[in-house]
């Protein structure tokens, strides 16, 4: 089956014509006056972020918050080209936040102000320096299948099955885990993804490419997939675990005993920001212990929380980058990454797309 993609979607994130905008007025926000922030974050489970973050610093803070949704790339490149567009806090993932900050796009932190970064890991605060960002969550990625259709999968290597042909959906090479699914690919061939600049990996895509329905640049896209057929298998992040298997009950996730590849999504000020204030309090908001517990329900954003005062047991670190899965995940270079990054583009483009 020839692999398919909708070019005039993917146009649309090109230009981030597809970024909403929602301005989230609930009871007493306004109080204060004509305080706003506008904020920059994830197109995911949109409600959610509304009813458990936003909106409950709108009200905590007295000021109107703006909220923009769409992948990473996308809005970074909004932020990037557009010194006027209006952005106060934008959220990215890990890659898209180092690129970011050596760009200068963001404002120069002042930890101090920031009363929960002191719960933060000794590494992950080091992150944030290093980033001048705050990681709030950590994920990592796994197998989402329907094993009536594929039967049980327990490691990656399945994937290059033929078994799968024409069944398989995997995360473009722009988005959060798109890298990460060129490290698994050098790592199906025993090569390691520094060798040669990734040639193994590309390598080993090929020979995955009969395999392949499409690549996606949005979660969501994959519930449509699974329901109509479309694909039987995903590689996926699991942040979208929960939204999915909601979507279609006989959907089951798994991360390989070998590992899998760990991304902290992260919050910054975009320099130029005129609500500094109320930037640090929305900073210091979304890693407080009350909201990562209440995003850490899979019912909410399904997080991972980074603050150590937040402890879950074992339901609620299901399908999570959390105890053991968080013990066997590895870390993705995003230096080295970016570094290859437009020339891995070009050549998967080459490879996958056409």
């Amino acid at each position: 089956m020839r692999f398919k993609k909708n070019l005039l979607t993917r146009a649309m994130f090109a230009t981030g014509a597809i970024l909403s905008v929602l301005s989230l007025t609930a009871g007493s926000v306004n109080a204060k006056g004509s305080k706003s922030l506008t904020i920059s974050t994830f197109g995911l489970s949109t409600k959610q972020m509304q009813t458990d973050v936003l909106t409950p610093f709108s009200k905590k803070a007295g000021v109107k918050t703006n909220a923009q949704f769409g992948d990473s790339a996308t809005r970074l490149t909004q932020v990037e080209k557009n010194k006027n567009s209006g952005v106060d806090v934008i959220e990215l993932s890990q890659n898209n936040a180092l690129t970011a900050n050596k760009a200068k796009v963001f404002q120069k932190l002042d930890f101090s102000k920031l009363k929960n970064f002191k719960y933060l890991s000794k590494s992950q605060q080091k992150l944030a320096r290093q980033t001048n960002s705050i990681p709030y969550t950590i994920n990592s990625f796994g197998i989402i299948y329907d094993q009536s259709k594929t039967g049980k999968i327990t490691n990656w290597n399945q994937l290059w099955s033929s078994k799968f042909k024409n069944k398989l959906a995997i995360p473009d090479i722009t988005t959060t885990f798109g890298p990460a699914t060129m490290y698994v690919a050098a790592d199906h061939v025993g090569k390691s993804i520094t060798n040669k600049g990734g040639a193994a990996a590309f390598s080993a895509l090929k020979t995955l490419k009969p395999n392949l329905v499409k690549t996606y640049a949005q979660s969501s896209d994959l519930a449509n997939m699974f329901n109509s057929g479309q694909i039987s298998a995903a590689i996926v992040g699991d942040y979208a675990v929960g939204m999915l298997q909601a979507s279609n009950s006989k959907l089951q996730y798994v991360v390989p005993d070998s590992g899998t590849y760990a991304n902290y999504d992260t919050v910054s000020i975009v320099k130029g920001s005129k609500n500094l204030k109320a930037a640090y309090q929305y900073l210091d908001f979304r890693i407080s212990q009350s909201v990562q517990k209440r995003v850490a329900k899979t019912t909410s954003l399904n997080n991972a929380p980074v603050n150590q005062k937040v402890k879950l047991n074992a339901a609620a670190a299901k399908n999570k980058t959390y105890g053991k899965v968080a013990d066997r995940a590895r870390t993705v270079d995003f230096n080295y990454v970016n570094k290859h990054l437009k020339t891995w583009i070009t050549r998967w483009n080459s490879l996958i797309n056409n």
